[in-house]
């Protein structure tokens, strides 16, 4: 049977497959990252400023400043994953090193005394405000196997144009069904050449039924999924005094984005009738591009004691690309399977992520000297997340679930440091609410940090250690596999920052 070529189609199916809620998800969330004592108070700067990070959280910080200063920080990343699936369990731990945070400020003094402009700030700041560095196990004896993931995707598709045409590789057909049959052809033909499934009636070519090969009633699954990758955020601010009671400021953002995921499924255990004893599939995807957002907020001083903050986040645009290959097998795999390997690259259209902005509201009391306690509250609708073009039905599906299934989501932070001469003592608490309506999906985080900074005068030295926790229920496949398996993911952070002042 001849194969019917519309390159339309690839728009509208491929996606599917690549692009949902949990690229929304990924994007949406920032940790608490930045300098060593932004980590300390766990970010609560809103109506603090004098610190690069917290440009991120307050763009007038940066006129808080009273003289200019590089800064500098490197960290330590712990991940561990606890896994419960079925009857089974897992974990992992995984470690990475990076350079998260690097900035300046320049502080340009007015020299009329009769001007009420009294400061400005020019402020340039890099911070990882996502590391994706991440380790994942999940094991358990399941009744639910990766050959109903196939069998979800494959009823109601034609067989026919499925098989392999004359005179052409394995490989090729493979691409060439994505490209222009799109993501749900695709996998129907890599879950019939893998073995897994076959069509009810092979004389059909208009057959859309299909059956498993494997026979089982509980198979022994091994999951494991491995990330890396970063979202950075460089920010360019201006910032300024008026007055000596506030502080106006602005940035603009440019965000890079990149990340590598592989997962790995390997099942075992099948009944001893069953002509498939093991299957395995992989699937590496890879996700690379950058964004830009912009940031408006003011510092007030309501007394020698007290201040005040409000801040606004934009939306965060991201222009993304999608590359993803696969690899299957099974005892019933075609001869010529191997030859569809990590090696054969589906190309995605670029494609845009909206990630809705965020409002901020800030309190502080200063003790002179001696030190501080600063309070913020963060409000952001994820339900208002968007993928684009919206005219493409599969996104337009997509955006529909993400408003039904996405709410609002509260975040408070608060920090406080003790000073005692050249020393500051330092602690804070996070709190997030799940950005899921029903508050299981992924649960509530919980955050809390220490640190300490020595100031020796021209410069300061500061060490963080930050923690953080959260329940995430996963479900491994997006069809197929419903049960979903139960994570909890523990996150420590330790930064040491340098501070030089000129």
């Amino acid at each position: 049977m001849k194969r019917n070529y519309t390159f339309i189609l690839l728009l509208l199916c491929a996606f599917a497959s690549a692009q949902n809620i949990n690229d929304v998800l990924r994007l949406g969330g920032e940790g608490s990252y930045g300098t060593a004592r932004f980590q300390g108070l766990n970010g609560a700067f809103g109506a603090l400023g004098g610190d690069l990070s917290s440009l991120n959280i307050n763009p007038a910080g940066s006129a808080v400043f009273n003289n200019s200063l590089l800064s500098l920080t490197g960290s330590n990343y712990n991940v561990k994953n606890d896994s419960r699936y079925f009857n089974g369990s897992g974990s992992t731990s995984l470690n990475s090193l990076d350079l998260n945070q690097i900035g300046g400020v320049f502080v340009f003094k007015s020299t009329s005394n009769g001007s009420p402009w009294k400061k400005l700030a020019l402020a340039f700041n890099y911070d990882m405000i996502n590391n994706f560095d991440d380790d994942l196990f999940v094991t358990g004896n399941s009744d639910q196997g990766i050959d109903n993931y196939f069998l979800n995707l494959a009823n109601g598709v034609p067989f026919g144009p499925l098989l392999i045409q004359d005179d052409e590789f394995i490989e090729e057909a493979y691409l060439d069904i994505g490209a222009n049959l799109g993501f749900v052809d695709q996998q129907a033909f890599l879950g019939y050449y893998g073995g897994i499934i076959d069509p009810v009636d092979f004389e059909d070519d208009n057959n859309t039924d299909y059956i498993s090969n494997a026979k089982y009633s509980n198979v022994i699954q091994d999951y494991s999924q491995t990330t890396s990758g970063y979202n950075g955020k460089f920010t360019a601010n201006l910032a300024t005094q008026y007055g000596d009671n506030l502080y106006l400021g602005a940035s603009l953002n440019i965000h890079s984005v990149f990340l590598d995921k592989l997962t790995q499924l390997s099942e075992r255990g099948f009944d001893t009738d069953s002509e498939i004893q093991s299957i395995s599939f992989d699937n590496l995807l890879r996700t690379q591009g950058n964004g830009f957002s912009f940031s408006l907020g003011a510092i007030g001083k309501l007394t020698e004691f007290f201040r005040i903050g409000g801040s606004y986040q934009s939306p965060t645009w991201y222009n993304l690309s999608d590359e993803t290959s696969q690899k299957i097998y099974s005892d019933l795999a075609d001869s010529d399977i191997s030859f569809i390997n990590f090696n054969i690259i589906n190309v995605f259209e670029d494609y845009t992520i909206k990630i809705p902005g965020k409002l901020t509201g800030s309190l502080a009391m200063i003790f002179g000297q001696n030190g501080l306690i600063s309070f913020d509250y963060s409000y952001q609708d994820m339900s208002k997340a968007e993928l684009r073009p919206g005219s493409d039905p599969s996104f337009a599906s997509e955006n529909d679930y993400i408003s039904n299934t996405l709410s609002t989501v509260s975040t408070f932070r608060l920090g406080g440091e003790y000073r005692i001469e050249a020393l500051s003592l330092r602690a804070g608490y996070r709190f997030e609410q799940s950005p899921y309506a029903n508050g299981g999906t992924i649960g509530d985080l919980n955050g809390y940090s220490g640190g300490i900074g020595y100031n020796f005068g021209g410069s300061r030295l500061d060490l963080s250690y930050n923690y953080s926790t959260q329940d995430i229920n996963k479900q491994l496949f997006d069809v197929g596999l419903p049960t979903p398996a139960n994570i909890t993911n523990k996150n420590s952070v330790v930064s040491l920052g340098y501070t030089l002042n000129f």
